[in-house]
């Protein structure tokens, strides 16, 4: 009976080996997908909520750096630039002052014989030279000094950039650690005062000169229209830019003691060291960045379009026709005296500003700097 049995197995074994091969393979195989899909599948959950609470740190650090850089942004806006241009306004009223020139004037007008004609003459001549002067400089500075406001906020903003996008990806979010020091970014926006501080007797000195230059041989009696105007003060600045070595003009905006890092450079591997950036190392990327080309067509660009709103504003206030047609350059004076003050407006006036601002140069020059300091 045992033998029959055994028999019938074996019978039955030699004749469905092969399906019991591949049934038990199949269940097998099966029981082994279902194992690693099980595996795969809680690895999977893992990595979706690790990569969830990555996206959550990523977003709160944005935000902390939006945060940040809008906090930079508004300190700029309503306070740096705004007091900056206050006291510059201040410093070019007192340095080039013109009323005593127009006192003597009118005195000498109302008693012909306290004033000679050679010292009329020698009023007249001087008061030329400085309207000139002050709306030349006031060009230049209102220019300088918006730009190089601009500059410090996205080279504090694309730090914090920078410190933002080694942290993605990590656990530790920016508390109570900024890559420069509160301290130092205030000290860094406040330098924008050195151009009144301490800038504007060379800055005058300079921009008189390259004054006297541009109005040699034009007289009192010649006629000046908008276009001869907007060319003449065009060349003064001209000739005050190029004057000296290239940048020299730098000078008058921050100390010269802070030089430009050599590593410096558009094309290479982020120059900022990851420790905390001080001082003198900020200074140093403001200097990069004024000193390099693409800031000196910036400069060009904005320059030109400061004096086109001016001069457009100057036909509207004081009558089109006259300024089209020609006035004396005696009768001119008076008017380039009234307009150097409306530069320094307050920033919600103050179409000058507004109109750098709207330069699609100046908007592409800084998008590029928050992310990297352009080529010296």
């Amino acid at each position: 009976m045992r033998t029959n049995y055994k028999a019938k197995a074996w019978n039955f074994w030699r004749r469905h080996r092969r399906k019991i091969f591949v049934t038990a393979g199949v269940f097998g195989s099966g029981y082994l997908l279902y194992k690693l899909y099980g595996a795969y599948k809680r690895r999977l959950d893992v990595l979706e909520g690790e990569l969830t609470l990555q996206r959550e740190n990523e977003e709160l650090i944005k935000a902390q750096m939006q945060a940040h850089f809008e906090n930079i942004q508004m300190i700029s806006d309503t306070i740096t630039l705004p007091h900056a241009m206050h006291y510059l306004s201040c410093r070019i009223a007192e340095d080039l002052d013109l009323s005593q020139l127009l006192e003597r004037l009118i005195q000498g007008k109302g008693q012909p014989n306290t004033l000679t004609s050679s010292e009329k003459l020698e009023l007249w001549d001087r008061l030329k030279i400085l309207s000139f002067t002050r709306m030349a400089l006031s060009v230049w500075a209102t220019t300088m000094l918006s730009l190089y406001v601009k500059v410090q906020v996205n080279i504090l903003g694309r730090l914090l950039y920078i410190d933002t996008a080694r942290s993605l990806g990590g656990s530790n979010l920016m508390e109570n650690r900024d890559i420069v020091d509160r301290e130092d970014q205030q000290k860094f926006l406040g330098s924008v005062d050195f151009l009144s501080q301490y800038g504007i007797p060379s800055l005058v000195f300079g921009m008189e000169l390259a004054t006297k230059e541009a109005l040699k041989g034009k007289q009192l009696r010649d006629f000046f229209n908008s276009k001869a105007l907007h060319e003449t003060i065009m060349q003064i600045l001209n000739t005050f830019m190029s004057r000296g070595s290239p940048h020299s003009w730098v000078k008058y905006m921050m100390p010269e003691a802070f030089e430009s890092p050599k590593t410096a450079s558009s094309s290479s591997v982020d120059p900022i060291p990851s420790d905390t950036i001080g001082l003198d190392q900020l200074m140093a990327e403001a200097r990069a960045v004024l000193t390099s080309a693409e800031f000196g067509n910036v400069v060009e660009i904005s320059l030109k379009a400061v004096l086109d709103a001016l001069i457009e504003l100057m036909v509207t206030k004081f009558g089109g026709g006259n300024l089209t047609s020609g006035v004396p350059l005696a009768k001119l004076l008076p008017q380039i005296a009234h307009m150097c003050p409306l530069l320094f407006e307050e920033l919600s006036k103050n179409q000058f500003i507004q109109t750098i601002r709207n330069l699609p140069e100046v908007e592409i020059f800084f998008t590029l700097l928050y992310a990297n300091v352009p080529s010296a």
